[in-house]
């Protein structure tokens, strides 16, 4: 090989290294800064200044006064709920004694449906309220999930129920361009709303 090939297969190199690992890199995260500011910085909440979750992560909630999340699968292998670095597949079939167990300390479905009835809720039990999403990590409930705790959370703080329902619709988001994804609340948002109806009541 002759210099000359050399020094152009060098240069091709440094090219792409440079336009692959700095220039292309710098680009998408300036446009997307620029275009979606908040879902490029994580999309973040705020509250009184503070950071206090993402809407794209779940939080565990576990007083009576908050509506609850979907039971996180990342709480068997790290030993804690919405751990990120412990996202992964959760996906057993309806069979797999770790959902069907009758005995709550090792059954995923009966452990989350003791927790809920010693709460307080009544009634059928949405799937998602028993049951872990495939990441672990989900945010959001299905309205019904919501709906079905709304008595429970009105009780505990002493707050009207239609009050309670009114902040589950208000905090309803539709699905993505009118027909992808499903209706859902995000958690943290609705207890974050009910903290603030508490304050101003």
């Amino acid at each position: 090989m002759k210099l000359a090939e050399i020094k152009r297969a060098l240069l091709l190199l440094v090219t792409f290294l440079v336009l692959l690992t700095v220039i292309y890199p710098a680009v998408v995260t300036l446009a997307g800064r620029v275009a979606f500011p908040g879902k490029a910085a994580g999309s973040l909440i705020e509250q009184n200044g503070a950071v206090v979750g993402s809407s794209l992560i779940g939080q565990p909630f576990s007083s009576p006064k908050y509506f609850w999340p979907r039971p996180s699968a990342t709480a068997a292998a790290s030993g804690m709920p919405y751990d990120p670095l412990a996202s992964g597949g959760s996906n057993l079939g309806p069979t797999n004694q770790k959902l069907v167990s009758p005995d709550p300390a090792t059954g995923e479905v009966s452990g989350a449906v003791r927790a809920l009835r010693d709460s307080g809720v009544n009634g059928p039990l949405p799937i998602d309220l028993v049951t872990s999403s495939g990441s672990g990590l989900d945010p959001d409930i299905t309205v019904e999930a919501a709906q079905v705790q709304a008595a429970r959370v009105a009780q505990a703080r002493g707050m009207p129920l239609a009050k309670v329902r009114q902040l589950v619709d208000d905090h309803t988001q539709g699905r993505w361009l009118g027909f992808m994804g499903t209706v859902r609340v995000n958690v943290l948002e609705l207890n974050l709303a009910l903290d603030q109806a508490g304050q101003n009541s």
